[in-house]
């Protein structure tokens, strides 16, 4: 374990997660080279979850959060392939719908800003192919001359 400050991803969580003082209480775990932040649940978090690329790595991170604070009901979610990634969730269950996850459901479940939440859903639409309102361009015809 190290200081959230070590951890790699510390930006992605600093401008994202809508309670700051969450960033402070995280644990920055190494299971290879790179500190990674697991988030704890607490104001509008709800869950939360850390990816390893081995049982034996997640059995591990799964026994370092046991037990500490901001970590209620840790469990290790199996790989469903030997090319998936295991993970460690704690907190409620992240929501899914039909097997599709609602991104601005489950930004909110992570307790992520209304800013950050807007800024997945464009993107998302983006790797989809859909036009949003800050995507679609002006399709009037030219003015007269």
């Amino acid at each position: 374990m190290r200081s959230p400050k070590e951890a790699y991803d510390y930006e992605f969580y600093a401008g994202r997660l809508a309670d700051s003082d969450l960033l402070e209480k995280s644990l920055a775990l190494r299971t290879l080279r790179i500190p990674l932040l697991a988030v704890p649940v607490g104001g509008l978090r709800q869950g939360g979850s850390y990816e390893v690329t081995c049982l034996c790595f997640g059995l591990k991170v799964a026994d370092l959060l046991r037990g500490k604070r901001g970590y209620p009901d840790i469990r290790l979610r199996w790989a469903p392939s030997p090319h998936d990634c295991y993970v460690v969730e704690w907190g409620e269950t992240s929501p899914t719908l039909r097997g599709r996850t609602d991104t601005a459901r489950l930004g909110k479940f992570y307790g992520y800003t209304d800013l950050a939440i807007a800024e997945a859903i464009t993107k998302s639409a983006a790797r989809s192919g859909l036009q949003t309102p800050s995507s679609a361009t002006d399709q009037r015809p030219p003015a007269d001359p």
